[in-house]
């Protein structure tokens, strides 16, 4: 007898009255009509069933600081790292904990259960990697937490920058970290990539840099990184996060640029609510929105995910968790109003992060994890146009959250 069977399933692919099989927390067959005697029968009545959300770019330490010590008034990027300085040296351990839990509940909620999260090394303290580690050990049973040595004032421009990331590692962190367009200079900010990348190989480790978020169309630290992933054999396990300022490139030099990326094996995570808030911020008008070339990167082969980035935080005052809400805004920033782009959206959120955080086990084939999402749509493009309500969240094939289905999608009729 099986665990669970999901009968009448939407799946992201485009198929329709699917049945899903569970046992033993694993997916055993997924096919067409399907009828099998099974612990727990759910007809999902031509909903979309998905696998989870994935947010491959996060900053869970400044989650839910919002106003601490005072709001970012100028909505730049600078004034929200100068504000995450001050309120360092006031953090307690039990105050980050607490915040990210209370994030990660939200998470659940909203069926995202695989969160790559940045954790600030500068503070030699090593404050927030402490408390991370002990909330990606809480919350192991329920979402699948990566964390990112992230040194926030610069490896190089920080005294101890360097031997801070290698503690974090040695303590558990699981990906090297790097913020090149926030050294001193362009030559500091192209040695520091070659200094984490050599570290990263050394390590055995995966690569995630912050690269050029600026509107500096002469910030070009994805080109380094392209490179040196290259020279150090580290393909498939290198992302450049952010990448804003290829939106400000000439033609010509991006062009070659998507080539070298894309040959490098680099994948790229954009992060359409914040970079179309915070990129822009000295324009008058017309006013750049920010985000990288993400339709020309898909098209030239390179792996792209959206992230979520912040909620709630000295960067970015909005926010709940809800990684529709992130596909809905690139959509949006990206014009990717084909039917294709539209679903490639809904994949940036989902296969194509879970892909660049190499999660074993996501998917929703015969042997993956029976971790996966019952939303109320019929399809991608309508889950991303109604931001649906998540109706079930599994987690290997274990109930997490339940959540009633609403009359939006109910025949009504109504009188002349």
């Amino acid at each position: 007898m099986l665990d669970l069977l999901i009968t009448q399933a939407s799946l992201p692919d485009g198929r329709t009255d699917m049945s899903v099989a569970v046992q033993g927390g694993k997916i055993v067959e997924v096919r067409e009509g399907l009828s099998a005697p099974a612990r727990e029968t759910v007809e999902a009545r031509g909903m979309l069933l998905s696998p989870p959300f994935c947010d491959a770019h996060f900053h869970m330490d400044s989650a839910l600081t919002y106003g601490r010590p005072r709001v970012n008034e100028s909505g730049t990027l600078l004034e929200g790292i100068a504000l995450w300085g001050e309120l360092k040296p006031t953090l307690a351990q039990d105050d980050i904990i607490g915040r990210a839990l209370t994030y990660c509940e939200w998470a659940v909620a909203q069926g995202l259960l695989a969160i790559r999260s940045h954790v600030d090394t500068s503070d030699p303290r090593l404050l927030a990697v402490e408390a991370l580690l002990e909330v990606k050990r809480r919350v192991a049973g329920c979402i699948d937490l990566q964390l990112v040595a992230f040194p926030q004032d610069g490896v190089l421009r920080s005294p101890g920058g360097l031997a801070n990331i290698e503690r974090a590692l040695d303590m558990g962190v699981d990906v090297v970290g790097g913020i090149p367009h926030f050294e001193r200079t362009m030559g500091e900010g192209a040695a520091s990539v070659r200094l984490l990348c050599e570290l990263a190989a050394r390590r055995g480790k995966p690569v995630d840099m912050h690269c050029d978020e600026t509107d500096d169309p002469l910030s070009r630290h994805i080109e380094t990184l392209a490179f040196e992933t290259q020279r150090l054999g580290l393909q498939g396990r290198v992302t450049g996060s952010h990448c804003t300022s290829m939106h400000s490139m000439d033609n010509a030099y991006a062009s070659k640029l998507l080539a070298l990326v894309a040959e490098s094996g680099v994948a790229v995570i954009a992060n359409p609510l914040i970079n179309i808030t915070l990129q822009g911020r000295h324009d008058s008008y017309p006013k750049r929105r920010g985000m990288t070339r993400v339709p020309e990167l898909m098209q030239a082969g390179v792996t792209v995910a959206f992230g979520h980035d912040c909620v709630m935080d000295p960067w970015y005052a909005m926010g709940s968790g809800d990684m529709l809400d992130v596909a809905h805004m690139g959509l949006h920033v990206a014009q990717m109003t084909s039917q294709a782009g539209m679903r490639a959206c809904f994949e940036a959120v989902t296969g194509n992060a879970a892909k660049i955080m190499q999660l074993p086990g996501y998917g929703l084939a015969p042997g993956c994890d029976a971790s996966f999402v019952l939303l109320q749509a019929r399809d991608a493009v309508e889950a991303i146009r109604l931001r649906a309500r998540r109706l079930k969240v599994w987690r290997q094939g274990s109930l997490l959250g339940e959540m009633p289905e609403t009359a939006f999608h109910r025949q009504v009729e109504f009188r002349a």
